[in-house]
């Protein structure tokens, strides 16, 4: 083969394998600056330009971590994006809601109180220029039916954020899906956070447990008792038998809560679990916990989850998202979550 012919081919594989990309992007949440902020270390400006350094094309805002207004966006704070956007070259692409139901300390809030709520933020997103809005599942499948004609009406895609412990194929996950189908509309969708997909123990509460003077003995027997499916209480009881730091509690509670995960030999059945909603996906959440300078993230399968995605017609965003569970901030972190992500993808 000549070099012509050779370039020629490489073109041609390159265009194909772009055009099964979609148009898949890559963002960041200014989340994950969260710890500089609240330490005023950064301010807004900072975060945007931390994510600009970072290689993001677009940001994700949380409206109560960040827009000092909260609820309303003033023309102060638009001017202060915007000023930003002409600087850095990227501008908020994603929103993410409070659907806090516990805001009254006497009752939770009804479904009608959080559906106004939530268009609220609907308001505050179309303010801002944002077309996608990130919800959680505060939000119930009844409000958000009622939220279809606000969504359009703003012309923002709302996107139920599947978050662990809950995973696409679970009975919630599945209400919301059939709300979907029933309204037929298209800016109802989902936001699938990469966490459902874990496969291994989070670092983060890993490293937190062995400094707190955990055994590693103790903490592999509990991982092997929640890949075995062994109840949480049961599991609690034959560690602390066995003389495990109380320490382990907390990283029961996780193992078994909001950073759960599941034996690797279920990944197929997750992966394809993902395929079915994707037609319905409106961005994702790259959430990682901890990455070291090999570029690898210990818990989730990013190589996998991002094939799926890569070999779709998915066109939107994939937001990072850094959870700082050991408080040192994400700059860094997110930084090689980016660079990482770009390499798994081939833009690198």
């Amino acid at each position: 083969m000549t070099l012509c012919r050779w370039i020629q081919v490489r073109k041609l594989q390159s265009a194909l394998e772009e055009s099964k990309m979609g148009n898949l992007k890559l963002g960041a949440t200014l989340f994950c600056y969260g710890t500089e902020y609240a330490r005023y270390q950064y301010d807004f400006e900072e975060c945007v330009k931390q994510a600009y350094l970072a290689g993001a094309e677009g940001y994700e805002i949380v409206g109560t971590q960040m827009i000092p207004s909260y609820p309303n966006v003033s023309d102060d704070f638009l001017g202060l994006i915007q000023r930003l956007k002409a600087k850095y070259g990227i501008g908020p692409v994603g929103y993410g809601a409070n659907n806090d139901k516990g805001m009254m300390h006497d009752r939770n809030l009804s479904d009608n109180e959080m559906l106004a709520d939530a268009v609220i933020d609907l308001k505050a997103a179309h303010k801002l220029g944002c077309k996608v809005m990130r919800v959680q599942y505060m939000l119930s499948p009844a409000a958000f039916e009622k939220l279809a004609f606000y969504a359009e009406l703003f012309d923002i895609k709302v996107g139920i954020e599947i978050h662990n412990p809950e995973s696409p194929a679970s009975p919630l996950m599945q209400d919301y899906l059939e709300v979907i189908k029933k309204t037929g509309s298209k800016h109802l969708g989902f936001i699938p956070d990469f966490g459902c997909f874990a496969i291994a123990p989070n670092k983060p509460h890993w490293m937190k447990a062995l400094k707190a003077g955990v055994e590693e003995s103790h903490l592999e027997l509990a991982a092997n008792l929640r890949r075995q499916g062994v109840p949480l209480e049961k599991a609690r009881e034959e560690l602390l038998s066995l003389g495990a730091h109380p320490a382990i509690n907390a990283t029961l509670q996780g193992m078994y809560g909001f950073v759960q995960f599941k034996s690797k030999d279920e990944l197929p059945k997750m992966l394809e679990e993902l395929k079915t909603i994707l037609p319905y996906c409106f961005e994702f959440h790259g959430k990682f916990h901890y990455l070291d300078e090999d570029l690898v993230e210990p818990s989730i399968p990013y190589a996998e989850i991002l094939s799926i995605i890569k070999n779709s017609d998915f066109d939107g965003y994939l937001i990072s998202e850094y959870e700082d569970e050991l408080y040192c901030g994400g700059t860094e972190f997110t930084r090689r979550q980016l660079q990482m992500t770009k390499q798994l993808l081939g833009k690198e």
